[in-house]
């Protein structure tokens, strides 16, 4: 653990989720596959897009219109039903169709294989104090089985922008009833999770679990309060 500010006990925790109480990336993987191995298996007009078409019409969409960045299931439904329709689907056949992939995607993405050290760490904080997550993801809390933990679960694109924008900060201060100044958040990304939270007046857990060195990212633009490694280091913050 290492403390870059003066920093006292927290009156509430906010949670990042992916990469944080997880390794979220094995998750995506498999959820990608997953997608083209149902477009190639029930859709074989798509087989020409190949992977790095679908990425690059991806892109495409999130620059004519930068707001389905903060909804990641919009922006993967709007993916699959512009990509059907420009191969010659009619709308009605391409919005069906889109729903349905997302909905393949979406039983991957909670397929998520949680840590017993996030269960343990997780069950005693709560026991001391609230706990809300915010994430920018769409994984399901509760069917990960992590949403017990939680008083909220504020999503991105559901409950309002993206990290590191004020929304999903804003509306867990007010759910929580407390000055931000009081409330510690913790995740793993320099920018939507340090950077979010110390715009918005939150104190900020960096999660680093990767031997990252701070002063070597090039996306350090935020200084956090506090370094932490594991999760368990957080039992140590709260009870000071």
């Amino acid at each position: 653990m290492q403390f870059y500010r003066r920093l006292s006990a927290p009156k509430a925790l906010t949670f990042d989720l992916d990469d944080t109480l997880y390794d979220n990336r094995p998750v995506i993987r498999r959820a990608e596959q997953a997608m083209h191995d149902w477009l190639a298996a029930h859709h074989p007009r798509t087989q020409g897009v190949g992977k790095v078409g679908w990425l690059e019409l991806k892109m495409r969409l999130a620059k004519a219109d930068p707001m389905l960045r903060h909804d990641v299931t919009q922006w993967r439904f709007e993916l699959l039903k512009i990509g059907f329709m420009q191969l010659g689907y009619s709308l009605s056949a391409a919005e069906q169709a889109a729903n349905e992939g997302v909905a393949v995607v979406l039983e991957i993405r909670n397929q998520v294989d949680i840590p017993e050290e996030t269960h343990r760490v997780l069950a005693l904080l709560k026991q001391q104090l609230p706990l809300v997550a915010i994430t920018n993801g769409n994984v399901d809390a509760d069917k990960i089985g992590l949403a017990q933990y939680f008083d909220d679960v504020l999503m991105a694109g559901r409950d309002g922008l993206s990290k590191p924008e004020p929304d999903l900060f804003a509306s867990a201060a007010a759910g929580l009833g407390l000055a931000p100044g009081d409330i510690l958040h913790v995740g793993d990304h320099l920018v939507t999770d340090v950077g979010g939270a110390k715009r918005n007046g939150f104190k900020a857990c960096w999660f680093n679990d990767q031997q990252r060195v701070l002063s070597r990212e090039p996306r350090a633009k935020w200084l956090p309060d506090v370094e932490i490694s594991q999760l368990s280091q957080l039992l140590t913050l709260v009870s000071d």
